[in-house]
């Protein structure tokens, strides 16, 4: 689809169009804006939607209650790093938002010290997971610099991506976590593609696995 092409999915739904992958998941895959709304309550708190400067004003008021300084903002559409920034504070998120320099919508969330980053690749048994690191940049993307290596994960993280799953109807999904340094573990983003590397599976065998994965649901609907 086109950038604005989504609005075509919501008028197949209505006609009973079964789609696969899901709507949902093609949609979330696309806005960050739209999964932290699907997925606030696993992601860090505070972490918000934000449309307008209303939205953003009352943000400040309870960032401001909560003590919190630098904030991480993630514009809507970009992915790979892209557009991440890291303000020292939300009133210089504010300035530049209300002088438009920082287009909305976008997504706001406190920034985490010395939180570790887990990117997980799910699709049906398959569970393929490693932490991503960066010594000289808060981002973690290996192709900004970031640093990989095999990890497991623990059986709450691993309820926390079937629960992100299901939540979005994902039929798989590139899961990314974040880890505090007490190991609460947050869901960071959600999307039905993204990059392998650092993963133990080859792109050829990811792609076979998710078509299987897709033909299994549509077997199930026939």
């Amino acid at each position: 689809m086109k950038r604005g092409e989504e609005s075509i999915l919501v008028d197949l739904v209505d006609r009973g169009v079964r789609l696969i992958p899901s709507a949902t998941s093609q949609i979330a895959s696309r806005s960050k804006v739209f999964q932290t709304r699907l997925f606030h309550d696993l992601m860090i708190p505070l972490t918000r939607a934000v449309y307008d400067l209303n939205d953003l004003l009352e943000t400040i008021c309870h960032y401001e209650k909560n003590n919190i300084t630098r904030v991480v903002v993630k514009h809507d559409r970009k992915n790979g790093g892209m557009g991440i920034y890291l303000f020292g504070s939300i009133e210089d998120v504010y300035t530049q938002a209300a002088n438009n320099v920082l287009a909305f919508p976008f997504v706001i969330q406190p920034f985490i010290e010395q939180a570790k980053d887990i990117r997980v690749i799910m699709v049906g048994e398959l569970i393929d997971a490693y932490s991503r690191s960066n010594s000289v940049n808060f981002r973690n993307n290996l192709h900004w610099g970031g640093e990989s290596k095999p990890c497991g994960l623990t059986e709450p993280q691993t309820t926390l991506c079937k629960h992100a799953l299901a939540r979005g109807a994902f039929p798989y999904g590139h899961i990314d976590l974040l880890v505090t340094a007490d190991n609460t573990t947050y869901l960071t983003e959600i999307n039905l593609n993204g990059g392998i590397k650092g993963a133990e599976i080859s792109t050829p065998e990811l792609k076979k696995k998710k078509r299987q994965r897709e033909q299994e649901l549509l077997e199930k609907l026939l």
